[in-house]
């Protein structure tokens, strides 16, 4: 929800803005093949009752819709991420991290997929582009787990322990699903901060790749 906020805020910006998706895991411990459902899990997690945890989604849900993203929590598969990630990672190296990014998503809280499998996970890869026999072959294998291990560690000294988490030109930082416009006038200031301001109004020499333009008395 949170990176479709951003998304959105990008559309309203009138200045070439990259994104750059990290690595991060919420449950490292999750095993590929969970029995529990999602509000089972969160009952158990957080000490709820399984009415509240529904109760909860349910929030989640109408707050998905009205950022344009549908949430399916009652058929949602629970699962071990790391090796959808070692995926983005190699769709990476092809150029295609965001679709990658973007189709394990929409599988994984829209389709109700199960993004640990690993014929899923090729068959997602498929549908963005990937070579599938290139995606099985590296799943069968532990190639691409340093690049994941890497990346998550990079996010560790930029001091992310939770998502979803924004940061900024290595140096802003913004947390949780902000509404659109927080993320609008955020990028404004930031941009109009970053902008060079010419402290004279009186041309000077200068110096280029065709050589020196000195200016006439």
């Amino acid at each position: 929800m949170g990176k479709k906020r951003l998304e959105d805020a990008i559309k309203q910006i009138d200045h070439p803005i990259e994104v750059t998706y990290r690595c991060f895991e919420l449950d490292p411990t999750m095993e590929r093949d969970v029995k529990d459902n999602m509000y089972e899990k969160l009952a158990k997690k957080y000490g709820m009752s399984i009415e509240t945890a529904k109760a909860n989604t349910a929030n989640m849900t109408k707050m998905g819709k009205e950022a344009g993203v549908d949430f399916n929590f009652e058929t949602l598969i629970l699962t071990n991420t790391f090796d959808a990630h070692r995926v983005t990672m190699l769709a990476k190296k092809h150029g295609l991290m965001h679709e990658m990014t973007d189709r394990i998503l929409l599988a994984y809280f829209t389709e109700s997929k199960h993004i640990g499998d690993h014929e899923t996970l090729a068959e997602l890869a498929a549908d963005v582009g990937l070579n599938r026999e290139e995606v099985e072959k590296m799943l069968a294998s532990d190639e691409m787990t340093d690049a994941v291990r890497a990346d998550q560690q990079t996010g560790q000294q930029y001091g992310i322990t939770g998502v979803p988490f924004f940061l900024i030109n290595k140096k802003y930082a913004l947390t949780g699903a902000q509404p659109t416009d927080v993320f609008v006038n955020a990028l404004k200031k930031i941009i109009a901060e970053d902008e060079v301001t010419s402290l004279n109004d009186q041309d000077g020499a200068s110096c280029d790749d065709d050589g020196c333009d000195i200016p006439q008395k």
